[in-house]
């Protein structure tokens, strides 16, 4: 039986306080307005982003439901819906496309101005939600909220993909893979033979590294505290792996021997302030460039010398990789397809949706 036009009742990982582990709930997602899409969600990753959440780094309104990051299928569309239908494979999409804005008609802008990263507002475009649960409406997460059955988000925010494509892999091109390689290929623009730190060797870093290699980098030098994320890094494209741990000299002076003067290109996948002046620090200082791609503490500022880009240094940051997402994500589906890339090497779990419990470092992936 159709369940286009009506309610449905289904599960959600919701977030009722801060620091506090998701109650799984039934609750009530509404059918999507006109211009919105509702999506049976198939597979959806956690991303480090949704953990800022849960531990207050990033405010927005509670309860909510997070998640950002997945893949699914269109269960019904709202009125004056054309770019997909019923039964169409999809990503949703935390960064919209709406191409009528200023930064959508930009050719290098992609984060469009109907976001909801700005504000955190955690609703539709309307101002309104979708979801309920125990009587009270229930936050949207950035446009998306993935960790439910099933969830309605605004036909601006959704990318149709290869119906052939495995959404348990796919999922992954919703945020963590295209942020990290888009800020290799996009935003830094790596030249072949080029030197590159990547600082964080999680999921996204990892992804860093696959872009600075398909971009032709000679000598990419991964870092983390970490050394037993050295073998996949090493595995993607990382040329060698050091901890700050193991020098008495701060890393980005390390860093600037080794490479001879600084690196070309480096990458803060962390989101730390210290680590963000360290890897500006360790490029070379006349042309060198640095991107910021980790999540930085809300409400914190850093201090830096100005000198560090007078001299020629430049910093970067951007969002989803600096990707258009309704335009580019099909296409990197495609790509994934045509074998261009790997996703499985991000996989480290696999949880079945109604266990999801805690928040990780790693890239996971959540099944229905």
């Amino acid at each position: 039986m159709s369940t286009a036009g009506k309610v449905i009742k289904c599960k959600a990982a919701v977030l009722w306080e801060l620091e506090k582990p998701f109650s799984i709930e039934e609750v009530e997602v509404a059918p999507p307005k006109a211009h919105e899409v509702r999506i049976k969600m198939v597979a959806s990753g956690i991303c480090r982003s949704d953990e800022h959440i849960v531990n207050g780094t990033l405010v927005a309104p509670l309860p909510l439901i997070l998640g950002h990051e997945a893949a699914g299928i269109v269960e019904s569309i709202g009125e004056g819906v054309t770019t997909v239908k019923p039964g169409d494979k999809v990503i949703p999409l935390f960064t919209p496309q709406c191409g009528k804005c200023n930064v959508c008609k930009h050719p290098q802008g992609n984060f469009c101005l109907k976001n909801d990263l700005s504000t955190l507002r955690g609703s539709m475009q309307d101002g309104t939600t979708r979801f309920t649960c125990r009587g009270k409406p229930i936050h949207h997460f950035i446009g998306t909220s993935t960790f439910s059955q099933y969830t309605v988000v605004d036909e601006i925010a959704v990318a149709k993909i290869d119906p052939a494509s495995p959404l348990e892999k796919v999922c992954l091109i919703g945020c963590g893979f295209s942020t990290g390689y888009g800020s290799a290929i996009n935003v830094a623009k790596v030249t072949p033979g080029s030197t590159c730190a990547v600082f964080g060797l999680g999921g996204v870093g990892l992804s860093v590294i696959m872009g600075c290699k398909a971009a032709g980098a000679a000598r990419i030098i991964g870092v983390d505290i970490n050394k037993d994320k050295y073998a996949k890094a090493k595995e993607l494209g990382a040329t060698e792996c050091i901890s700050p741990q193991d020098y008495k000299e701060p890393i980005q002076d390390v860093l600037t021997e080794m490479s001879g003067g600084g690196v070309d290109f480096s990458f803060e996948v962390i989101g730390r302030l210290d680590t963000m002046v360290a890897a500006l620090s360790c490029c070379q200082e006349s042309y060198g460039v640095s991107v910021i791609v980790g999540v930085p503490p809300n409400s914190q500022n850093l201090s830096m010398n100005p000198m560090l880009l007078l001299t020629g240094r430049t910093w970067k940051g951007a969002i989803f990789g600096g990707f258009k997402t309704k335009d580019s994500v099909p296409k990197l589906v495609a790509d994934f397809m045509a074998k261009k890339f790997p996703l499985d090497p991000l996989i480290t779990h696999i949880l079945n949706f109604f266990f999801m419990v805690g928040m990780g470092q790693e890239r996971r992936k959540v099944e229905e």
